[in-house]
């Protein structure tokens, strides 16, 4: 590691700069967001995220795979920046920092950049509001091999702390775009892909779909579900049986469940080709 930078004041303009990021508007206005964490900033890394900078902290450190990042990191052009404890913890966005945290370029998702596959498995996510259940979702959809995600008429910034976070690195995989209804549902039309609406109101069951072609799952907000634009323009509509006295699913959860199931078929599919 060459040229690293000491700061020990959190005066310093660079730290207030960076604390400033966990302000939407501050990231907004600057085009960046941070990363905290090994394994996120690892990920992020590998998929070639624009890094510019890593602040670190070798007694917060967690494991000893810290400084094999660091070399690389410094190795890409990224700067380095070292500070003591007092000073990340200030910075941190958890509880408990690991003793990393990076500072990137927000990118931006268009929906050219989420390419139509044959016998695709994409999501649409309506004004999904909690940051922590967008980056379970995120989550669940590279774990089950989902094509594409669009994000829409969003509620939440992308680049949320906690987004990232709860995604465990699985944004900067998974292709996304974020778009209106209006430009999802004209895209998956142009793409002759099937949308598959959420919704208590229907007695199909989501495991007597057939989930192996080219469709989109289409999961609304946390309180109300889907407005009546997805409900009048998806294919289909579909619920998850509740057997118990609760009669819904956090939309994570739920999202999920749908999902692997798509998976599952799809498997099936593939082992009797």
């Amino acid at each position: 590691m060459n040229n690293i930078l000491e700061i020990s004041s959190l005066h310093n303009e660079r730290i207030k700069e960076i604390i400033k990021l966990k302000d939407r508007r501050t990231r907004d206005k600057l085009g960046k967001t941070f990363l905290e964490g090994y394994r996120l900033i690892s990920r992020a890394f590998d998929a070639k995220f624009p890094i510019e900078e890593c602040y670190f902290c070798p007694e917060q450190f967690l494991g000893s795979n810290e400084n094999s990042l660091l070399n690389a990191l410094s190795e890409n052009g990224v700067k380095l920046i070292k500070v003591n404890p007092s000073i990340l913890t200030k910075m941190a966005y958890r509880d408990r920092p690991e003793g990393l945290i990076a500072v990137s370029k927000i990118k931006k998702h268009y929906l050219h950049s989420v390419e139509a596959k044959k016998n695709g498995l994409y999501l649409v996510l309506e004004s999904i509001e909690k940051p922590g259940n967008l980056g379970s979702i995120m989550r669940a959809a590279d774990a089950s091999g989902v094509d594409g995600i669009l994000i829409c008429d969003k509620r939440t910034d992308i680049y949320n702390p906690n987004v990232l976070t709860a995604s465990t690195g699985a944004i900067f995989y998974v292709p996304f775009a974020e778009c209106s209804s209006e430009e999802a549902l004209e895209w998956l039309t142009k793409n002759k892909i099937q949308t598959l609406a959420t919704t208590p109101h229907t007695d199909k069951s989501y495991d007597k779909i057939n989930l192996t072609e080219s469709i989109a799952i289409v999961v609304g907000t946390e309180q109300v579900g889907l407005t009546d634009f997805w409900m009048n323009n998806s294919t289909i509509k579909t619920l998850i049986p509740m057997n118990g006295k609760i009669d819904s699913l956090n939309v994570a959860i739920a999202t999920s469940v749908i999902l692997f199931e798509a998976a599952r078929q799809r498997r099936l599919a593939h082992s009797h080709i």
